[in-house]
């Protein structure tokens, strides 16, 4: 299984949204993919490091913060104690998945709805 590591909250800082990661982060890269969890309703930022991938997972509560630094174009940023790192093409990667789901009975009614209800522009 791949690690996981969740996202607990977010915030707006010095003009990025930064999203407090619940374990650290060190030696991850960006892998500038984002996958979808629709029976958790999440998405799923890719990170890496020399041997496998790691999941950092975007829970629904923090996708109103995520929709505003879409409209805002504002990066995004993942923290842990002090450790701070951009995720790479995060607003074309999540901008393309929502497009993807909008409408789409693939990712379950329950998943478009909650994607259509929030992220609408």
């Amino acid at each position: 299984m791949k690690k996981r590591i969740i996202i607990m909250s977010s915030n707006v800082n010095s003009n990025k949204l930064v999203l407090k990661a619940d374990e650290s982060i060190n030696g991850l890269l960006p892998a500038e993919q984002i996958l979808v969890d629709s029976d958790q309703f999440s998405f799923i930022y890719l990170m890496e490091d020399k041997q496998e991938y790691t999941y950092i997972v975007l829970p629904d509560t923090i996708w109103p913060q995520l929709n505003d630094a879409l409209v805002q174009n504002i990066p995004v940023w993942i923290s842990f104690n002090g450790e701070q790192m951009e995720l790479t093409n995060f607003h074309n990667e999540l901008e393309y998945v929502i497009s993807n789901i909008q409408g789409n009975s693939n990712y379950g009614e329950d998943m478009v709805k909650k994607v259509e209800e929030i992220f609408t522009r």
